[in-house]
């Protein structure tokens, strides 16, 4: 695992399959966080995910939050998408940016992580 992730269980269902629920622990902002999601949708052929978070500190600002992620592959490149479906609790609770980041990082672990295997 990376700086950014902590642990990832499987509580329901099964890896990679529609209805499943994972359980996340992170590190966002400097503080550990711990989230759980569904996967709500899986489209193979427009390789996309849809997480939507049921459980966790997000539900702390968020009435709901579903996170997207799209893979478009080019030959050896992968370009990923990730977009952030939410509405807050109230006015005063921020825009996401910081997540966004978040998400950005872990892509390049994941990234990194790739390009060391397959050397």
């Amino acid at each position: 695992m990376s700086d950014h992730v902590h642990n990832c269980d499987l509580h329901e269902g099964e890896w990679g399959t529609v209805g499943s629920i994972i359980s996340w622990n992170y590190t966002h902002d400097g503080k550990v966080r711990v989230t759980k999601e569904i996967i709500e949708a899986i489209d193979e052929e427009k390789k996309l995910v849809t997480f939507k978070v049921i459980e966790g500190d997000l539900t702390e600002l968020y009435k709901n939050f579903k996170f997207i992620v799209h893979v478009d592959t080019s030959g050896e490149d992968n370009l990923v998408t990730w977009t952030l479906e939410y509405e807050k609790l109230n006015e005063d609770v921020p825009d996401p940016h910081t997540l966004m980041d978040y998400l950005l990082k872990v892509t390049k672990d994941i990234e990194t992580h790739h390009l060391s295997n397959s050397n």
